[in-house]
């Protein structure tokens, strides 16, 4: 459903667009009004990163973005864990997380340059809304006799924020562009869901061992609500979300 909201929304601000479009004047027929981009620093984070922008008119283009991460571990995964602060639950968590992400995201762009029509720095006012799926969250309790027994924990967080990109954007040629991401924060808010289900009855002792796990799981800023019984465990995470916008693509105009 959030997703259906936010391709409504991209839709109304394109139609919004288009109407200026309208109103253009004759010379931006003879500029590029399509420019379709590669982000290539996303690639680094393990992520594939397109967008598409429409020229509106001098000073406004319309652009859409789109972001997907296939199934993996967590960029940079060594540099987290090792800010783990030797908190070894947390270590053996993050190693055998496996992770999947997504993201829309359109914007309006402003060009304050003379040049304009997709060229020079430029402010856009954006919306993201991006999911996370993550599996295989372990977590490691004794049972029995003081053998170790883990619970994998899976499940999807939702976040939807709003923020502001300064960039700047330039012709390398007839049909060239780059694209310069300089800053670009936001903020909003995130809800997760994660459960799993234990191979066999939970004792008091088990469940409340992984009751301390989960607590001790620390998500800066974050609400957790955490459930845990003798079928196995569940948490449910909702608090602020934010990020920031940065980057160098590479593009094709037409």
């Amino acid at each position: 459903m959030k997703k259906t909201k936010c391709l409504a929304t991209a839709f109304l601000l394109f139609v919004i667009c288009s109407h200026v479009a309208g109103q253009e004047k004759p010379e931006i027929k003879q500029q590029s009004k399509n420019f379709f981009k590669v982000n290539l620093t996303a690639i680094a984070f393990k992520n594939y990163s397109f967008q598409y922008e429409r020229v509106i008119n001098r000073k406004i283009s319309f652009a859409i973005a789109y972001r997907t991460m296939p199934s993996s571990s967590l960029p940079f995964k060594n540099t987290i864990l090792d800010a783990a602060n030797n908190n070894q639950d947390t270590k053996d968590a993050i190693d055998a997380l496996r992770l999947r992400s997504s993201a829309i995201t359109p914007e309006i762009r402003f060009y304050l340059s003379k040049k304009g029509y997709g060229r020079g720095f430029y402010i856009a006012p954006f919306y993201r809304h991006a999911t996370f799926e993550a599996t295989n969250m372990k977590f490691t309790y004794t049972s029995g006799l003081n053998s170790e027994n883990s619970i994998s924990l899976a499940g999807k967080l939702s976040a939807n924020t709003g923020g502001l990109l300064f960039g700047s954007q330039y012709s390398l040629g007839k049909h060239i562009c780059i694209d310069l991401w300089f800053f670009g924060p936001h903020y909003g808010s995130g809800v997760g869901n994660f459960s799993g289900k234990s191979s066999a009855p939970l004792s008091q002792t088990e469940q409340d061992e992984i009751r301390q796990q989960l607590e001790d799981f620390d998500i800066p800023l974050t609400t957790k609500t955490i459930t845990v019984d003798a079928n196995g465990a569940a948490i449910k995470l909702d608090g602020p979300w934010g990020g920031i916008r940065s980057g160098i693509s590479l593009g094709f105009k037409f």
